[in-house]
């Protein structure tokens, strides 16, 4: 009985090591393309939009809600009109078969009878138009778990790749041009050690595209060149 103790206890020390040796990584790239100065007044607001990539599918909603909390946080957080909030005040211009494709198309929209009034009266300064999403792009590795008489437990070892890529166009409704251009790659490797007891080793891909995203995002908007 006592060896079992022991034999466990040791099983348990050395994955616990093989997870500080281990741990998930991330490797980041942020970059942004400047097409215009911007800026942003008191009063002023930002409407976050998913922009359909392929037929069926849109950037993810929790990561645009990631995205505008981080917009709003801090001592230079931004105001933010909610994106649900947008559409269905201007119904149904930014429906995903309405929305303007390109600022051409943003230029003949507002010039439809009441949507430049209502842009203006929420005080919407720029238009965050995000593509992209977090999939899976490699795993390998095996784990088996059983049980026995003696007990049961997991054995082996398994990983996956996470690759998050987005991309963040922003509209400058005072001019009714595109701003430029803000992306985020972030790819990740999770982990997933098992010496009786599996220990998963999560690299936050997702998330930490989107802080990485909306921090460069906000920078941008600002126009603070130093970012």
């Amino acid at each position: 009985m006592a060896n079992n103790v022991v034999i466990l206890s040791a099983r348990r020390i050395l994955a616990a090591l093989l997870a500080i040796a281990l741990g998930g990584c991330i490797t980041a790239r942020v970059e942004d393309a400047r097409e215009h100065a911007t800026g942003i007044n008191e009063g002023e607001s930002i409407v976050v939009m998913a922009k359909s990539y392929h037929q069926g599918n849109e950037t993810e909603a929790d990561y645009i809600r990631c995205v505008e909390n981080t917009l709003a946080r801090g001592s230079k957080g931004l105001r933010i009109i909610p994106n649900q909030q947008f559409v269905d005040s201007l119904f149904p211009w930014f429906e995903p078969r309405t929305a303007p494709a390109n600022t051409k198309g943003l230029v003949q929209l507002m010039e439809r009878p009441g949507v430049a009034e209502a842009v203006k009266k929420m005080g919407v300064r720029y238009i965050v138009w995000l593509d992209g999403e977090t999939e899976k792009v490699a795993s390998g590795g095996s784990l088996s778990c059983a049980a026995g008489p003696g007990g049961g437990g997991c054995f082996g070892f398994a990983w996956w790749q996470n690759d998050a890529d987005y991309v963040a166009s922003v509209w400058d409704l005072e001019g009714y041009e595109s701003a430029g251009t803000v992306t985020a790659d972030y790819t990740g490797t999770s982990f997933l050690p098992a010496i009786v007891i599996p220990i998963p080793l999560i690299a936050r891909t997702q998330s930490r595209a989107c802080k990485g995203l909306a921090t460069q995002l906000k920078a941008f908007i600002i126009g603070d060149t130093a970012s």
